[in-house]
């Protein structure tokens, strides 16, 4: 039998979001488990990250969080999930969601979702990584994000193909057609030339 895609979601802990960013999460979970796709997360009960991991659960995915033990001593772990890992650290917990995923989708949220973005980016432009990075454009929540990336192409921070590094669709729905299509992603050679 072949295994079951893991597609690791970064969204955001707060709940004190519009229903729009919420049921987005809701969707988000619900589509990865009628996709026969497994959920890796941060492994909270809170905010966008605890819609996506119970809405995943009740349409049948297997969901794992990672979560730093300080985090979870805060209270904020799911105890519902197939899987709660409990790290020392935030690097550790970032490396683990890494090595689990086959892919990465970003649904809204803050600086944490920001950080984690960023950094499985920065991975594929340095080389390190080619799983496809997907971030959902809910409600235009990512628009601004985009335009800093096009702003660090014009000034000549980045390169033009890098911003093909990441595939934006509009809507939950659009994400496993997205996951099954690795974009082009540019060698790193030459990247300081």
């Amino acid at each position: 039998m072949a295994k079951r895609p893991s597609i690791c979601v970064f969204c955001g802990s707060s709940s004190n979001v519009a229903e729009v960013y919420r049921q987005s999460a809701r969707d988000m979970g619900r589509i990865l488990g009628e996709a026969d796709m497994d959920v890796i997360y941060g492994g909270g009960h809170v905010g966008l990250m605890g819609i996506v991991a119970d809405s995943a659960l009740a349409a049948g995915s297997r969901v794992t969080g990672i979560i730093p033990r300080f985090l979870d001593e805060w209270e904020v772990g799911h105890e519902g999930l197939d899987e709660l890992v409990v790290t020392e650290t935030m690097h550790e917990r970032k490396h683990l969601m890494y090595d689990r995923a086959d892919a990465f989708v970003t649904l809204p949220g803050g600086l944490g979702t920001f950080d984690e973005t960023i950094e499985v980016i920065t991975w594929t432009q340095l080389g390190l990584s080619k799983k496809p990075v997907i971030l959902v454009n809910v409600n235009g929540y990512w628009t601004r994000f985009l335009e800093l990336i096009q702003h660090s192409i014009d000034e000549g921070f980045a390169k033009p193909e890098h911003a093909k590094i990441l595939t934006v669709v509009d809507t939950p729905a659009d994400v496993p057609g997205a996951i099954g299509q690795l974009p082009d992603i540019p060698s790193p050679e030459g990247k300081w030339i």
